[in-house]
């Protein structure tokens, strides 16, 4: 069922709009790039070849600047699609971006452009032997559940690992630095919901 991860929502350079939303983001709320590096904890140079689309941010690197700007993942990502509002999305439209250093890959499956829904619904494919971390700034304003659909997922929330299997969920407790693994020989695939607190 999987499609080729392309770092596309709407067509066009992905890397340079989504260096574009992030750069409006950080005037928007008059900070420098030295503000946004501090706020975030990425480097200056990292923020500026990701707002010029020079280079595409690892997962963990949009952890920290969508927390610095108090922003889901998915609404970083998805301020670089159209308005046009969609109803009915088939598994291989939904909006997708894969992560250049794990080739983690997360397709925003709710909601879309123009939608009204109040929360959120992510499916992320995570290769065999490879996890991706966020700081506990990700996690501070918001309320997740983590299902796994297929395969096992080793998640370290602080200082607590959580092993979960096919079927299993997990509701996050407190903001704490955050940890998916997958350590087995094969992708886990999960769902994150998220609602805002």
């Amino acid at each position: 069922m999987s499609t080729p991860p392309i770092n596309e929502y709407e067509g066009g350079d992905f890397d340079v709009r989504l260096g574009a939303r992030i750069l409006r983001e950080r005037e928007a709320r008059g900070w420098s790039l030295t503000e946004l590096a501090e706020r975030s904890q990425v480097s200056r140079a990292q923020i500026n070849k990701v707002e010029r689309g020079a280079s595409s941010p690892t997962a963990a690197v949009l952890g920290k600047l969508s927390a610095a700007f108090g922003l889901t993942i998915s609404t970083l990502l998805g301020g670089v699609e159209g308005e046009e509002a969609v109803r009915l999305t088939r598994f291989a439209e939904h909006p997708q971006w894969m992560d250049p250093a794990t080739g983690y890959v997360r397709r925003q499956i709710a909601p879309h452009a123009g939608s009204s829904l109040t929360f959120e619904i992510t499916h992320v494919e995570l290769p065999a032997g490879e996890s991706t971390s966020y700081p506990a700034s990700a996690f501070a304003f918001l309320q997740q559940l983590v299902f796994v659909l297929d395969g096992q997922l080793a998640f370290t929330e602080g200082d607590t690992v959580h092993r979960l299997g096919a079927g299993d969920s997990l509701e996050l407790g407190s903001s704490a630095d955050c940890t998916f693994a997958n350590a087995s020989g094969v992708t886990c695939t999960y769902l994150v919901v998220v609602a805002r607190k």
